[in-house]
């Protein structure tokens, strides 16, 4: 159970850093009659791109920090943050499980390195929940509102749906950690 956890908490870990550097966050959705589209936008937290029939890329990092809206800015320190916490707790998870196997005669100190190592991981899947549920519910919002400009709607981009499996894998893996 204890390397089960450690298999999804460093998916979990490797899937938040995907999810932080990913620019799939907000992906343009073209739902007007138009059959052929010949560009389509990516926004993420780090730079917006534009493929153009799927051959040709470019990628713009955002110019200023400054000129960012409050909740962008707020998610990458979250994700930042999140990104921290689960190499950390992945570590932990590393120490803990490597000290169960030389010391089984001292459950003590076992259960100090797995419960942290559990409840790092929670806190951390609760971290990325946060900036990705809330990027999905303002697509979801703006698609359906009327007021919204056709050009400016947007769907769910892949590093959304990646976001939420890495939530659910540390929050297994913390779960896991946190009954031992």
């Amino acid at each position: 159970l204890q390397i089960t956890g450690l298999i999804f908490g460093g998916v979990g870990m490797v899937g938040t850093l995907a999810v932080t550097v990913m620019p799939q966050w907000r992906v343009s959705a073209y739902v007007d009659g138009n059959v052929v589209v010949f560009e389509t936008i990516w926004e993420g937290l780090w730079m917006d791109c534009i493929s153009q029939l799927g051959i040709r890329l470019q990628c713009k990092f955002y110019d200023s920090v400054l000129a960012l809206p409050p909740p962008l800015e707020a998610f990458r320190a979250l994700m930042c943050i999140a990104v921290a916490l689960s190499i950390i707790s992945f570590l932990m998870a590393i120490v803990g499980v490597k000290y169960t196997y030389r010391t089984k005669e001292d459950p003590q100190g076992i259960s100090i390195f797995i419960l942290a190592a559990g409840v790092s991981f929670l806190l951390t899947g609760i971290l990325i929940l946060i900036p990705v549920s809330w990027t999905g519910g303002s697509i979801i919002h703006d698609f359906y509102d009327p007021k919204v400009p056709m050009p400016l709607k947007r769907e769910l981009g892949a590093a959304l749906y990646a976001g939420w499996v890495s939530t659910a894998l540390l929050i297994t893996a913390g779960a896991m950690y946190c009954s031992f």
